[in-house]
């Protein structure tokens, strides 16, 4: 039984980067233990009912496997995938996009702190 009104939902991708959902297996309960703790975190039970957290696990994976294929379709264009295609995403997304941007600057920032604490050892290694 087919219906005309679902024709775009259902209409395949061809050409594009993303898999055929039968075409992988994904392993359940990866996130299990950090989800537990976020939903907490965000004010539900400290220990949440298994099929909630499967529940907010396939969500959250969806939601990352989709806006990573749809950052490789926009990478792909360049030849290349960068934090840019993830940031051009969710660049409606005000709150996410000024998380993003304070976790890569934070980012930035540790990898520079580690970088003059290693110049520092040198130093004092080839001080004794």
């Amino acid at each position: 039984m087919s219906n005309p009104s679902t024709g775009a939902s259902s209409k395949s991708k061809l050409g594009s980067s993303q898999p055929s959902e039968t075409s992988f297996k994904r392993k359940r309960g990866v996130f299990q233990k950090d989800l537990q703790h976020m939903m907490y975190g965000f004010g539900d039970d400290p220990n949440p009912l298994p099929e909630t957290v499967a529940l907010v696990e396939d969500i959250v994976v969806e939601y990352v496997t989709d806006l990573a294929h749809k950052a490789q379709d926009i990478g792909a264009k360049r030849g290349k995938l960068s934090v840019e295609d993830f940031l051009y995403l969710i660049r409606k997304d005000i709150p996410k996009l000024n998380r993003c941007t304070e976790l890569l600057s934070m980012q930035e920032e540790l990898k520079q702190a580690r970088k003059a604490f290693e110049v520092d050892e040198e130093k004092l290694g080839t001080l004794e």
